[in-house]
């Protein structure tokens, strides 16, 4: 049985603006250009789109920003994990069920794909989808048709299909895990997405549109970057791209307590960068605090880092500096010898700056 809402659906010429969709793309890198630009041309088409990239490089936000930029944008998209359901459920989230289709179907289902009629659905992480799901998935791009399960109900729908899929598509055909005929009816407009490493300029602007999200989100004053920290970030290689660099934010700002300004030691960024070309022999290790052109008081600096490191082991101890040493590697009187030393100097200055190390239990 048709839908009724195509009817107006299609008689809608207007568009979202273009400052609209733009501002689900954060930076400006060359990458990052051409990305938005083949998102103007083809987001207002009906074309099928098949997005791919390594974890994390934003595929979700893309497929809004396409959706956006179509003339479907006043309807919400609707979005489909095809990973975080079993076979048994994937197929009724889809496409719906009738009252007693199986057992535990009480009551009649409204399917994805009919939510999302007049919009777009986004289907994610693609590659998992179970074959048999595929059969049937491959009907409705084919067709724009398809029944609920226990239903020989005809339901026609007009809906835009956005795939995307961190595997090889191409390896899974092979191997006999993904059909060929779905591969090339979802592939009509492909697009890949760059990994954060090849569009290193927008960490900045990455960096400030997350301190800002964190800090809304958590009702806190808006932190900033120190210009080390923000070179320690574009030195690293992001194997878990932007959803990483995200984290790392959302990590550095818990533990940079009350400070309004996130240091190099705020950060903790694990050496897993195996997607990086290997370096040559020889070349230097990126610098874990990078040295400022016009130099660094080099006592300060080591003193204000070790301070952070103590005092984030004592956060997580609860102050008892056993436990703490522990963490540290250290032995318990040599962390007493350095807080009685932190907290000499800090009486000396007269600065209430730093947390008093006599809030330390044993």
């Amino acid at each position: 049985m048709p839908m009724q809402r195509s009817e107006t659906f299609h008689q809608r010429t207007d568009q979202a603006s273009d400052d609209a969709w733009r501002n689900f793309l954060i930076g400006r890198s060359p990458a990052m250009e051409r990305l938005a630009d083949k998102i103007r041309l083809i987001g207002p088409k009906r074309a099928t789109i098949l997005i791919t990239g390594e974890t994390g490089t934003g595929k979700e936000v893309t497929a809004r920003a396409i959706h956006a930029a179509s003339p479907r944008a006043a309807l919400p998209m609707v979005t489909v994990n095809c990973t975080a359901l079993p076979e048994s459920l994937l197929e009724a989230e889809l496409f719906g069920h009738v009252k007693g289709a199986f057992t535990g179907a009480v009551q009649r289902r409204i399917g994805r794909f009919e939510q999302a009629h007049g919009s777009t659905i986004f289907l994610d992480e693609i590659g998992d989808m179970p074959l048999e799901t595929q059969a049937k998935l491959l009907r409705v791009l084919q067709e724009k048709e398809f029944q609920r399960i226990g239903s020989s109900e005809t339901i026609r729908v007009d809906v835009r299909v956005i795939a995307a899929t961190n595997a090889n598509l191409e390896e899974r055909i092979a191997a006999g895990k993904f059909r060929e005929d779905l591969y090339y009816r979802l592939n009509v407009v492909p697009l890949t997405l760059p990994p954060l490493r090849e569009r290193r300029q927008d960490i900045p602007l990455l960096t400030e549109h997350f301190l800002k999200k964190i800090c809304d989100q958590e009702g806190l004053p808006l932190r900033h970057i120190s210009d080390q920290a923000l070179d320690l970030l574009r030195s690293y290689s992001w194997p878990g791209n932007v959803r990483q660099l995200e984290n790392c934010l959302e990590m550095a700002i818990a533990l940079s307590g009350e400070r309004q300004i996130l240091l190099p030691s705020d950060f903790v960024l694990p050496r897993l960068e195996t997607r990086s070309a290997p370096e040559p022999p020889g070349s230097p290790e990126p610098p874990l605090i990078p040295l400022p052109e016009e130099g660094l008081d080099f006592e300060a600096t080591l003193g204000r880092i070790e301070w952070q490191i103590l005092e984030q082991a004592l956060r997580r101890t609860r102050g008892n500096k056993t436990q703490a040493a522990g963490l540290l590697r250290l032995k318990r009187t040599t962390l007493s010898a350095k807080l009685r030393s932190f907290e000499s100097r800090t009486a000396e200055k007269g600065s209430n700056s730093q947390p008093r190390a006599g809030c330390a239990t044993a």
